[in-house]
This record gives structure tokens, C-alpha cells and sequence, in this order.
């Protein structure tokens, strides 16, 4: 039994670090937000 787990985890990619998918995510959403409240200001204020 113990042989096949150290052969399944030699056969699995190395875990991927998605902590800057994480922030772009993040930066993506902060983006549209931002326009979505501009525009939004822009339509009260005139």
C-alpha cells in the first residue's frame, strides 16, 4: 500500500504557487469595481 502512494505522488505535476493569480484576481476586480463607481458618479453628478 505504501508503494503505491510514492508511486501516485511521483506521477501528480509539482503543486503550482497561485498566490500572484490570487492578487491579479484581486487587481482585476479592484479595476471594475473602481470603473463601475465612477461611472456611476458620473451619472448622479450630472
Amino acid at each position: 500500500m505504501k508503494e503505491v502512494c510514492e508511486v501516485s505522488k511521483k506521477n501528480q505535476p509539482p503543486e503550482i504557487n497561485l498566490k500572484g493569480t490570487l492578487v491579479s484576481v484581486f487587481v482585476v476586480g479592484i479595476v471594475i469595481l473602481a470603473m463601475w463607481i465612477i461611472v456611476y458618479l458620473m451619472y448622479v453628478g450630472r
